[in-house]
């Protein structure tokens, strides 16, 4: 078997009879390091799927000249820093600059739901989003979805700021970026990103390799599942590597903890948010008006009548879902969403806020 016959047969043909075969070889190579699932070429590529724009900007910022300063093809410039073979792209190129990499790999994309709370059989949802792109916009983009759906405090703030996210921003971004890169790309499965009432999961195809455990991450050892991609993602993303991302998170917020998971061969970093009785979530303007305008149990109709909304997607997306994410309005019916009896109304919380803002005030 040539090596071509052999990338081909690891990265996954249409022959069903090698499916076996092919996943004890992907098992070995992950193994013993023989072969990395980020530098096989992907099959029907090529240059035509580059966003040349984005990899011209950052060949250019990374090398200090641009790639025709080189004066060699495309293709060729590709294969030169391990982007492609010098035919197709690799699975790092596509991921990194593809114009539409879900194409190709439809699963690699984040796949995002935040509950109202603590369970996943929950049939209701605040938000969810299917989030594709290349990784940097499948970073930019989990973490605009985290931050809408977490709370924000004012703590010694002026009551003028927007106040700080509930759980330091940092965390969540070196996790986010550590399941972007080190995902298993061998496993086509989404990133699963979930925020519930009491805690944010982030679930990465692929358990911990052989070589190392829990603690070991804990305390900064790591193995490169995917070099080549990491090499240039540390200049895309904000990442710094040398196993350093998981100890910083931690010590931005202790609560968070890892499961290798080998049985559903995944990874699960379980980001804990604070339990507080004090009222301490961010009230936009938006969400302040329908505290004081929800009297009792109203429809969704008569909310909108009472706010004097016409455009309906308008009032779902900046009122009714921000006064849901809160945790200060709450659905009288939330096994059903969907019901024509679906009521809203004040939560104990949300009736505290008002109680100790009675004159409009929001200081």
């Amino acid at each position: 078997m040539t090596e071509a016959e052999l990338l081909q047969l690891i990265a996954g043909g249409e022959d069903s009879r090698h499916q076996f075969k092919r996943d004890e070889i992907q098992r070995l190579f992950q193994r013993s390091g023989l072969i990395y699932a980020d530098v096989i070429p992907v099959e029907c590529t090529s240059v035509a799927d580059l966003d040349e724009k984005a990899f011209d900007d950052y060949f250019t910022r990374r090398y200090g000249q641009s790639p025709q300063a080189s004066g060699q093809p495309l293709p060729q410039v590709l294969q030169n820093i391990g982007l492609g073979d010098g035919q197709e792209l690799n699975l790092a190129g596509l991921l990194l600059f593809g114009k539409r990499p879900q194409r190709y790999r439809p699963a690699f994309m984040v796949k995002a739901v935040a509950f109202p709370g603590t369970s996943l059989a929950s049939h209701h949802y605040l938000d969810s989003e299917d989030i594709d792109g290349t990784l940097l916009a499948q970073y930019q983009r989990s973490l605009a979805f985290i931050k809408r759906n977490l709370h924000h405090v004012q703590g010694d703030q002026n009551f003028n700021s927007l106040g700080l996210l509930e759980v330091p921003e940092q965390a969540i971004i070196e996790l986010l970026v550590n399941a972007l890169i080190h995902r298993d790309y061998f496993t086509s499965a989404s990133i699963r990103l979930l925020v519930f009432a009491d805690r944010i999961e982030i679930i990465s195809p692929g358990h911990l390799p052989d070589s190392l455990s829990v603690e070991d991450i804990r305390l900064g050892v790591t193995n490169r599942r995917n070099p080549t991609l990491t090499e240039h993602a540390t200049q895309i993303l904000p990442y710094r590597g040398l196993g350093s991302g998981i100890p910083r998170a931690l010590g931005e917020w202790p609560d968070i903890r890892f499961e290798s998971e080998v049985r559903s061969n995944q990874f699960r970093a379980v980001i804990l948010r604070p339990v507080t009785g004090r009222i301490t979530t961010e009230v936009t303007t938006e969400v302040e008006r329908v505290l004081r305008v929800l009297i009792g149990e109203m429809s969704r109709q008569e909310l909108q009548e009472a706010l004097a909304l016409k455009n309906d997607e308008h009032f779902r997306k900046a009122y009714l879902l921000p006064a849901l994410g809160s945790g200060l309005v709450e659905m009288t019916l939330p096994s059903t969403p969907r019901s024509s009896k679906q009521r809203y109304r004040l939560t104990a919380i949300g009736r505290r806020w008002l109680e100790s803002h009675p004159d409009g005030n929001s200081a």
